[in-house]
C-alpha cells in the first residue's frame, strides 16, 4: 500500500521524533528492529494531513500514544477526526495512554501482538477495531 502524504510534514516528524516523549521512547524501544512478530515499524510517520507516532505499512496500522493534554476536549476532537480520516485510508488506529505505557507496557504490547494475530488470521485484512 502506497502512503502518501503531504512533504510539508516531513521536517516536523524529523522534529518530533528527535523530541520524543519519555512513553514514545519506551514503547519504541519494544516497536524498532522487528521486535514485534518481525514486523517493521517506524515513528512519527507522515500519513496525509497527519503524523502517527508509530507506523507498519504491512499491517495498516498505527500506534498512538496519547499524553495528558489529549484529555482537553479539543485535542481529543482531533483525535476523532484524525482516527476517522486514517480509517477511511484502511489504516487502524491503536490508541494508549501514557499512563498504560509506563505502567501496564506489557498489556499494551500484548494488544499489539493480538492485532497482528488477527491481522494475519484474518488473511492479512485488518481486524475491525471499534470507532474511537
Amino acid at each position: 500500500m502506497i502512503v502518501k502524504y503531504n512533504p510539508k510534514l516531513k521536517e516536523l516528524a524529523r522534529q518530533l521524533r528527535r523530541n520524543a516523549t519519555k512513553s514514545e521512547v519506551l514503547l519504541w524501544q519494544k516497536l524498532k528492529t522487528n521486535q514485534i512478530l518481525g514486523y517493521d515499524f517506524h515513528r512519527q510517520k507522515p500519513i496525509d494531513e497527519y503524523i502517527v507516532d508509530f507506523f507498519c505499512n504491512k499491517l495498516r496500522l498505527a500506534i498512538e500514544v496519547d499524553g495528558y493534554s489529549h484529555e482537553i476536549l479539543e485535542v481529543w476532537e482531533n483525535d476523532v477526526i484524525k482516527t476517522r480520516r486514517l480509517n477511511e485510508l484502511g489504516i487502524c488506529v491503536l490508541r494508549f495512554s501514557d499512563d498504560q505505557v509506563f505502567n501496564d507496557l506489557e498489556n499494551v504490547l500484548r494488544t499489539i501482538e493480538d492485532y497482528i494475530v488477527n491481522y494475519e488470521a484474518n488473511g492479512n485484512t485488518p481486524p475491525s477495531i471499534p470507532p474511537f
